[in-house]
C-alpha cells in the first residue's frame, strides 16, 4: 500500500509539473497584430508580430512592428512569468516587464520605466490556443492616459 501511494505521489508530481509547462506553452510560438479588431491609440505601433519561444529555462519574448511613424520597432525580453522585472532592450521607454500567471491561460503583465510602473493589464490566450488578447492601461512616454485592446493570431 505505501508504494502505490509513492509511486502515485512521483506520478502526480509530474502531471502537474507537464500542466505547469502546458499553461507556459500555450504562449509559445508567433503572434500576429489583427489591427481590425485591435483597439489602439493612434501613432502606436502597428503590422506587430510576437514571438515567444523557449530560452533554456526561460521564455524569450521578441517583438517587431512599426511605428506610427513608419520607422521598425525591435524590442527583446528574456524572463520566468514569475511577476520578477526582467530587462527590456529595444524600447527606450520600457525598462523592465513582468508576467505573472494567473491561470493556465490568463497573465498578469507590468511594464516599468525607471522602477515606476507606466503600463499594467492581462494576457489572456483563448482556450483553443489560436488567439491572444492583450489588455493594456497606464501612460505614454509624455505621461498621457492610454488603454489599448490588441488581438493577435496564432500563425
Amino acid at each position: 500500500m505505501k508504494k502505490r501511494t509513492i509511486v502515485l505521489s512521483i506520478v502526480m508530481c509530474f502531471v502537474g509539473v507537464a500542466l505547469c509547462a502546458a499553461a507556459e506553452n500555450s504562449m509559445l510560438g508567433t503572434w500576429k497584430l489583427n489591427e481590425a479588431k485591435s483597439k489602439i491609440p493612434a501613432g502606436a505601433s502597428k503590422s506587430v508580430t510576437v514571438v515567444y519561444a523557449a530560452a533554456g529555462d526561460d521564455l524569450k519574448c521578441t517583438i517587431d512592428g512599426v511605428n506610427g511613424e513608419g520607422k521598425p520597432t525591435h524590442t527583446e525580453w528574456t524572463g520566468k512569468i514569475d511577476g520578477k522585472d526582467y530587462a527590456v532592450t529595444g524600447d527606450p521607454n520600457q525598462s523592465t516587464r513582468s508576467l505573472k500567471k494567473i491561470n493556465d491561460h490568463t497573465f498578469e503583465v507590468t511594464v516599468k520605466k525607471d522602477d515606476k510602473v507606466t503600463i499594467s493589464g492581462r494576457l489572456e490566450i483563448s482556450p483553443n490556443g489560436k488567439s491572444r488578447t492583450v489588455i493594456l492601461s497606464g501612460t505614454d512616454a509624455a505621461g498621457n492616459k492610454i488603454q489599448t485592446a490588441s488581438f493577435y493570431d496564432k500563425q
